[in-house]
């Protein structure tokens, strides 16, 4: 495809992709997170949602996201902790520089901006064994619920 007709094509492809069905549940990961013993509920994207306890009392939301994204041959799934909700859609500059500079620190996932939301994404293999998929599960419960309470003042609302 030329790129002008690429550009012109561009509102239909994101058109057709936003306005898509709701996607069903992944039947793999429901029996990894089963095989872990992991309880949870399948939210009306088809996602996993969970709730972790963590330390002094608080707990942590988590996604296990059903759709599995792909580029060339690489085919990945993510996992979703939210942190931070901002007032508005923009964060604040320190927010934002204090996220970028954790990102570069931390092993897995990286900080993401989702609507008015902080969110902390590890991306695995598609096929990732049930260990890697506790591993990121377990990363970004900690990461996540360590930036709420310092970009909260200790509040707790994932």
């Amino acid at each position: 495809m030329r790129p002008i007709k690429a550009l012109l094509a561009a509102p239909l492809v994101c058109g057709a992709l936003l306005c898509g069905t709701v996607q069903a549940e992944d039947a793999s990961i429901e029996r990894q997170l089963d095989a872990l013993g992991y309880n949870y509920d399948v939210d009306e994207d088809g996602d996993y949602k969970m709730t972790f306890e963590v330390e002094d009392g608080r707990t942590q939301l988590v996604f296990v996201i059903s759709k599995v994204e792909s580029y060339g041959k690489h085919k990945v799934r993510e996992v979703w902790a939210p942190a931070y909700r901002a007032e508005d859609s923009d964060f604040p500059t320190l927010v934002a520089n204090r996220l970028l500079q954790e990102t570069m620190e931390n092993k897995l996932g990286a900080w993401a901006k989702q609507d008015d939301m902080a969110v902390y994404v590890v991306k695995i293999a598609a096929d990732a064994s049930n260990e890697e998929l506790e591993d990121a599960i377990e990363y970004a419960t900690q990461v996540a619920d360590r930036m709420e309470a310092i970009l909260t003042d200790g509040e707790d609302e994932f």
